[in-house]
Order: structure tokens, then C-alpha cells, then sequence
């Protein structure tokens, strides 16, 4: 088995939720399996709702899981900065190279000229994508724009044809060719997007296996097509399925057990959060329940994950957590918890 390294890439815009807890123990265990790297970078681009305190507290509570990284912000590393806020450069020179193979064009439109624009082809039962309205502007039409003030966003070109890969756990992935339209890499105010940012960044960092969440299972095709463009082969894919609510949906703020700092706060132990973690989309190929960490890296496996649905099931982390309590020295249960018994869950 080759030593994979694994990234796991929040952003710092608020408190780690339950979905992110579990993404960040299944790359960890799967580094850990290979005996390569587990990454920790942020993905901080959107200044207005990053925050260094999100940071912290991220950190913080990977930390208190006992899930440490071989690299990242606070360590550093071969590979950094871990801060796309800190890599604006490296994505300007990226930019520049699909400038020079004729790949990217700077892109004029305003946001009522794309709603504009979805709506018409709404109206002809057309799925909407970027019409390429600015891909073969003229120079003066350029200067015209820019006279008036408006600031481009630049755009990739997109190729017309199909786009296919094979994801670890939902199989094969197909969009025919025409699907996408030309998409946003830079905004116009010289930050990147997700989609350009997070391909950048795991061809420096050698990224070799992505574990993420099936929501961008989606921004897939559009970052394969930038691994086409930079000649790059891309790592293999692991979208996990969802973890829902108890009761069905998405965790909202009235789930106080939604965040891992809340679930800390109701006297949760690592042990019992990770050991229950496992099992939300994963299936033992033994009959047993409880693990050690020890034995959780030598049984993981990508393999046994499942494309279906998570449902949280507050009854059976209790009783993870009832097993580990047990286990604790009574003598020290007091000290263990002495600075969540006056704190507010929030």
C-alpha cells in the first residue's frame, strides 16, 4: 500500500460541525493506514466570514480528538502556506498560465446580467450555465468596460466535451459534453474560487486522495477540467454521503449535539465521539462496535463506505459514550469536566 497524503481543508466560518468532524477522521485514519500525511489548510478566501477565532477553535477541537496533523498553518510544512489568504500569489501565477494557453478570459458581467441570463434559459427549459457572452471581447470592448468602472472576474474556458471519473464510493460519474459552462476562477475583487483554489493547492501539496463531502461531489467535473488544462493528474476521489438530522434534513442551531465544541460541552469523550463517528456511513467487516484507535486504522478501509445517507442517532452515541464513562477513574471525572459545568452551550 502507497503512503497517501490527505488533506482536510475547512473554512474557518464558524464551529465544526458534526459532517466536517467525521470528514477530518476518515482522511486521518486513512493517512494513518498508509502511513502517510494528514494536512490541515483553510480554506479562508471569503474574508468577510472567516474568522481567526474559527481558526483557533477548529484546531482546538481536532486537537482535543486527538487528531493531529503531520502539517498545517500552526507547524508548517514543505508544502505551504496552509492559508489560501496567504497563497494569492501562487494563484495569480496559476491564473497566468491559462492566460498564456488562451484558457481564461476576463469576464465583464454583473450580477443582474446573470439572472437575467438563468432566467431566459428557465424559460426555454434549458439548464442554466454561462452563455460565454465575454469570451471573445475585443480589446476596445474591453477598455469600454473598464472605462465605466466595472472590475472583470475571470472565467475558464470550458471544452466541449464529456467529463467522467470514478469516485471511491458512488461509482462512476458522467456529465455529457455541453453540460458546464464556462465557470468563475478569480472574483472581481482578485480572490479565488473554491473550485480553482482547491486544485491549486492539492497539485503543490501532492494531494493524493481527496475525502470530502458528496455535496461537491458536483465541482468535481469542473476541477477535473482544470487538472486537464495544468496536465495534472488528479487524485482519487472519496465523496461521503450525508449525515442528516435525527428527525431528518440538515442540522440547524437548534441541535445543540450538531457542533463537536456542544458536544463537548455535554460531557461527550473523544473516545465515544470518534468510535460512534466511525460507523455513521461505514460498516465493520466484524461483528464489533468498539474500537480502539489502534484498531479503527488497521480495519478502515474506503472501501466499506456507503453512498447512503447518514442519520445521526443521539441514542447510540449515548451509549458509546455510557461504555467509555465507565472506564474513566471516578476521581478524576470531576476534573475532567470542572470547565463545562458553569458554561453555556451555545
Amino acid at each position: 500500500m502507497r503512503k497517501e497524503r490527505l488533506r482536510f481543508a475547512p473554512s474557518p466560518t464558524g464551529h465544526l460541525h458534526i459532517g466536517n468532524v467525521r470528514t477530518a477522521l476518515f482522511n486521518w485514519l486513512w493517512a494513518k493506514k498508509t502511513g502517510g500525511k494528514f494536512i490541515l489548510r483553510f480554506e479562508d478566501s471569503d474574508i468577510e466570514r472567516s474568522n481567526k477565532s474559527y481558526e483557533k477553535s477548529i484546531m482546538e477541537d481536532l486537537k482535543w480528538l486527538k487528531i493531529q496533523w503531520d502539517e498545517g498553518p500552526d507547524i508548517g510544512g514543505n508544502y505551504g502556506p496552509y492559508r489560501q489568504s496567504e497563497r494569492l500569489d501562487i494563484y495569480n501565477s496559476w491564473i497566468k498560465k491559462l492566460f498564456d494557453k488562451n484558457r481564461a478570459y476576463y469576464c465583464y458581467c454583473q450580477d443582474e446580467d446573470l439572472e437575467k441570463m438563468r432566467e431566459e434559459q428557465l424559460k426555454k427549459g434549458l439548464p442554466p450555465k454561462y452563455d460565454g457572452r465575454c469570451r471573445n471581447l475585443t480589446p476596445l470592448q474591453r477598455k469600454e468596460f473598464e472605462r465605466k468602472g466595472i472590475k472583470p472576474a475571470i472565467r475558464l474556458k470550458v471544452p466541449e466535451h464529456s467529463i467522467t471519473f470514478k469516485d471511491i464510493v458512488f461509482g462512476r460519474q458522467k456529465i455529457p459534453k455541453g453540460t458546464l459552462g464556462d465557470f468563475i476562477i478569480m472574483r472581481a475583487n482578485g480572490l479565488p474560487t473554491y473550485n480553482f483554489a482547491v486544485v491549486v493547492d492539492d497539485i503543490l501539496m501532492e494531494i493524493s486522495t481527496v475525502i470530502r463531502g458528496n455535496d461537491h461531489l458536483s465541482n468535481t467535473f469542473r476541477q477535473l477540467v482544470l487538472y486537464y488544462y495544468f496536465k495534472k493528474t488528479p487524485p482519487k476521489f472519496c465523496h461521503v454521503s450525508t449525515v442528516i438530522a435525527p428527525e431528518g434534513g440538515r442540522f440547524s442551531k437548534r441541535h445543540n449535539f450538531g457542533t463537536l465544541k456542544n458536544l463537548k460541552k455535554l460531557g461527550y469523550v473523544p473516545d465515544a465521539i470518534i468510535n460512534y463517528l466511525l460507523f455513521l456511513g461505514w460498516s465493520s467487516p466484524i461483528e464489533k462496535e468498539i474500537f480502539n484507535i489502534d484498531e479503527m486504522i488497521e480495519i478502515f478501509d474506503l472501501n466499506k463506505l456507503s453512498p447512503s445517507p447518514s442519520t445521526f442517532d443521539i441514542k447510540k452515541l449515548n451509549w458509546f459514550n455510557h461504555h467509555y464513562l465507565m472506564k474513566i477513574d471516578s476521581s478524576k471525572l470531576f476534573e475532567n469536566y470542572r470547565e463545562f459545568f458553569n458554561d453555556e452551550i451555545v
